[in-house]
């Protein structure tokens, strides 16, 4: 299998200290900091001590024991209780050519939590993975283990100008310092299953090293792609999608016993014999895009990306974020359930029979081939393929047998679609006919995009009466 290029990152074993002193002799934090303090009325010195606990915060302490020991052994264990991992690289061997001191930023959608787990155990060996992780991991143990094993926090629409700086700072830093970094562009998990907008506020902050000519000719972007027959926490995900939050709905208590159920009753499959693996979790790994070529690109259109105006520059970088979610769209895996759930979704009935869904699955799976689409196990008879996506939809009460055909169950719909939507835009001439009876709500910024243009975004679904 081809392999990801070593990446000398050395920089993640510097004591976290010495990279805090880093950053706050950088020029930008010194004159944010000014800029705070004279704004706010406050003395230099409280707003330093800000800036320290900022640091403390965000700046990760890598234990190279806790990574290559304990995270791959842990990693191996608990995926391959849930999954059978699978990995492809959009071309062979896309990593020849690269200088061993790239600097290396891997862009992914964002499907699960598990996320983080899965693409450091694809990468663990060759590289570890620097994440910018949310808020929602700063408890213990979690916030421990993320940060041993290099990750590094963030506070997400927190809008202080000072924390910014501090961040870009860091960020900066390690970039230029070659140590690679997993980025989720969507900004979060996405709640409808589907690719969401760009987001580019730490991939502009990544790019900006890219003012040094020796970085910007070593600097790639690789796009990522993923998938899973199932998604750990995919109905909590439609919960805050129908109440338009953005982070958990339900108490910590109501989650707590949402999780003790969940433990609960896979450990009695378990200890019963009745344990089945929840179908497949898959990566494809793109081609790297070159900054440099595309830094060059816009200075022959005559614009120097680092001599415009901010106001100017984030919709150019704005535009590079996109291009590569088109990239990671195009790679995201096909797996058996999102293939059978848009099967599915293509009829205009609640009730399929066996041989129309089997018949829709395999003329799907042809367009998807066409079309370069990364179907898991292609050569695998389609009968098998629907079997094994059958037997995670049955257990999740989405669809049940009825007569010669399936029967698609109120409570199921919502999910189907959910899985469905992470293929749709892949779908070729069954896309429409499948986002036409698209069951979830719609986001705020997909009802805006569809009033203003009838091209929808990348991943968004059609107006519904």
């Amino acid at each position: 299998m081809t392999r990801a290029p070593r990446i000398a990152d050395h920089f993640k074993l510097t004591r976290k200290r010495f990279v805090i002193e880093q950053v706050l002799v950088d020029p930008a934090v010194r004159d944010a900091v000014r800029a705070h303090a004279m704004q706010h009325g406050e003395a230099e010195d409280l707003t330093w001590r800000r800036v320290r606990r900022y640091l403390d915060e965000i700046v990760p302490f890598f234990n190279i024991l806790a990574y290559y020991q304990l995270g791959y052994h842990v990693s191996r264990i608990v995926l391959g209780l849930f999954y059978k991992v699978s990995v492809e690289f959009e071309h062979p061997d896309p990593f020849r050519g690269l200088p061993r001191d790239s600097v290396v930023i891997y862009l992914m959608n964002h499907r699960s939590n598990a996320d983080y787990v899965l693409v450091a155990y694809v990468m663990m060996g060759d590289v570890s993975i620097s994440y910018a992780v949310g808020e929602w991991a700063r408890a213990f143990p979690l916030e421990y283990l993320f940060k041993s094993f290099g990750s590094y926090f963030i506070r997400r629409r927190y809008r202080e100008p000072l924390y910014h700086a501090v961040l870009e700072g860091y960020v900066q830093l390690i970039t230029r310092n070659s140590v690679t970094q997993g980025v989720f562009p969507e900004g979060g998990l996405t709640r409808d299953g589907a690719l969401c907008p760009g987001k580019i506020g730490l991939l502009d902050y990544a790019l900006g090293v890219a003012r040094d000519p020796a970085v910007r000719e070593r600097m790639y972007v690789v796009p990522v792609g993923i998938n899973y027959d199932r998604v750990l926490e995919d109905r909590s995900l439609l919960r805050e999608l129908e109440t338009r939050a953005e982070r958990p709905v339900t108490s910590r208590g109501v989650q707590l016993r949402e999780v003790s159920r969940f433990l609960f009753w896979n450990v009695t499959r378990f200890l019963t014999g009745r344990w089945k693996r929840y179908g497949r979790a898959a990566v494809t790994i793109g081609m790297p895009v070159s900054v440099d070529r595309w830094l060059s690109k816009l200075e022959q259109e005559g614009t120097a990306l680092f001599e415009i105006p901010r106001a100017e520059r984030l919709p150019r970088v704005q535009e590079f974020c996109d291009d590569v979610l088109l990239r990671i769209g195009a790679i995201i895996p096909v797996t058996s359930v999102p293939l059978a759930c848009a099967a599915l979704q293509s009829f205009d009935a609640d009730y399929v029979t066996r041989t129309q869904l089997l018949e829709r699955m395999g003329a799907m799976r042809d367009v998807l081939m066409e079309l370069n689409g990364r179907v898991v196990r292609a050569d695998r008879d389609i009968t098998d393929t629907f079997e094994r996506a059958y037997r995670m939809l049955r257990m999740r009460r989405m669809i049940a047998r009825s007569g010669t055909g399936y029967l698609i169950l109120p409570k199921g719909r919502p999910l189907i679609t959910y899985y469905a939507n992470s293929i749709v835009h892949l779908l070729g001439p069954f896309a429409e006919g499948v986002r036409a009876r698209d069951a979830l709500p719609m986001h705020d910024w997909e009802r805006a995009e569809t009033q203003r243009s009838r091209t929808p975004p990348l991943g968004a679904r059609s107006e519904r009466s």
